[in-house]
C-alpha cells in the first residue's frame, strides 16, 4: 500500500470510530466494543479490496460482505455512510423504532448490507453459500466474512468452516476479529480458545495473523491470502474491543454499554482527540 493510500485508509478509520462513538452517545447505549474492533478492517475492504458501488448497492458483480458478528452494526453502518451509501443524519437514528439502521444489519433495511445478521453463527454458513454458488458460476467476484471470537463458541460456524475449507472456497476470505471477550466476559474464561490460527489450519484453512489495529498489516495479509488459489484462507485479526478508546478498552462489560457521566466525559475526551488528529491530517 502507497503512503497516500495508508494515510486515506487511517482518516477513513478516523471518521467512522468518531461516528461510531457519536451516535452510540447520541442513543445512550449499544453494541460499542465489538464494533470498535472491526473499524480497520472495514477501511480496508472499503477503501482497497471490496468492489462496491455506492449509487448501485444491488451491482451484480459486487463483493459481498457478512458480518456475521452482527452487533457490530454500528462499525459498517458508519462506515457504508461515509462511502456515501446514505446520509450521515441518517445514523442518529440506530435503534430507533421504524429505523434503517437496526441494531442487526438487515439486508430488506439498509442500502449496501448484503446479508441480515445477529444469530451468532448463521453468517459463516451464509457466506459458505454465497462463495460455493460464486465457484458454480465461475465468478471472480469475492465474499468477505467477518467472525468474532467469541462467536466462534458455536458449533454452526466449525461446520460451515468445514465445508469451505473442504471444497477449497477461496472465493470467501474469512477475518475472525479475536477481540478476546464476548457478552458475558473474557473468550478464555467461558470456552477456552486455544490457538485459534492453528484451529483454522488443523480445518484447512491457509491462515494468517495480523495486528487488526494497523491497516497497512491488514492490506498485507489481504495481499497474501488473495493469492493462495488452491485452498480456503483466513486471516486472525489481533484487536482489542473498544479499539481506538483507552477508556472503552479498559472498561471490563464494554460489549453493549450504557452511558454515564462518567463516559460521557470520557467519550467527549476521545471525540476531540479524533477531530484534532483529522483537521492535523486534512480530515476535515
Amino acid at each position: 500500500m502507497e503512503k497516500k493510500e495508508l494515510q486515506a485508509c487511517k482518516i477513513h478509520s478516523a471518521k467512522v470510530r468518531l461516528d461510531v462513538l457519536k451516535m452510540l452517545k447520541w442513543r445512550r447505549y449499544g453494541h460499542l466494543g465489538g464494533a470498535m474492533s472491526v473499524i480497520e478492517l472495514l477501511s480496508v475492504l472499503y477503501n482497497r479490496h471490496l468492489r462496491h458501488d455506492a449509487k448501485n448497492p444491488g451491482w451484480e458483480n459486487r463483493d459481498y460482505l457478512v458480518l456475521s458478528k452482527g452487533h457490530a452494526g454500528p462499525a459498517l453502518y458508519a462506515t457504508l455512510a461515509e462511502q456515501g451509501y446514505f446520509d450521515k443524519d441518517f445514523l442518529f437514528t440506530l435503534n430507533e423504532g421504524g429505523t434503517t439502521l437496526p441494531s442487526h444489519p438487515d439486508k430488506t433495511k439498509t442500502p449496501g448490507v448484503d446479508a441480515t445478521t445477529g444469530s451468532l453463527g448463521q453468517g459463516t454458513s451464509v457466506a459458505a453459500g454465497l462463495g460455493y454458488t460464486l465457484r458454480l458460476e465461475h465468478s471472480d467476484q469475492k465474499v468477505y466474512l467477518i467472525v468474532g471470537d467469541g462467536e466462534l463458541n458455536e458449533g454452526q460456524c466449525w461446520e460451515a468452516f468445514q465445508f469451505i475449507a473442504s471444497h477449497k472456497l477461496n472465493e470467501v476470505i474469512v477475518f475472525i476479529d479475536e477481540n478476546k471477550r464476548q457478552l458475558d466476559g473474557w473468550t478464555e474464561d467461558i470456552i477456552r480458545q486455544f490457538d485459534i490460527a492453528e484451529k483454522m489450519r488443523a480445518f484447512g484453512f491457509y491462515t494468517v495473523r495480523c495486528d487488526g489495529s494497523d491497516e497497512e498489516a491488514i492490506d498485507k495479509a489481504i495481499e497474501e491470502v488473495k493469492g493462495v488459489k488452491d485452498q480456503a484462507v483466513c486471516v486472525v485479526m489481533n484487536t482489542i474491543k473498544g479499539q481506538g478508546s483507552p477508556y472503552w478498552e479498559a472498561l471490563v462489560d464494554n460489549h453493549a454499554p450504557k452511558f454515564n457521566a462518567e463516559a460521557d466525559a470520557a467519550t467527549d475526551e476521545d471525540i476531540a482527540r479524533i477531530e484534532a488528529w483529522l483537521k492535523e491530517n486534512g480530515g476535515l
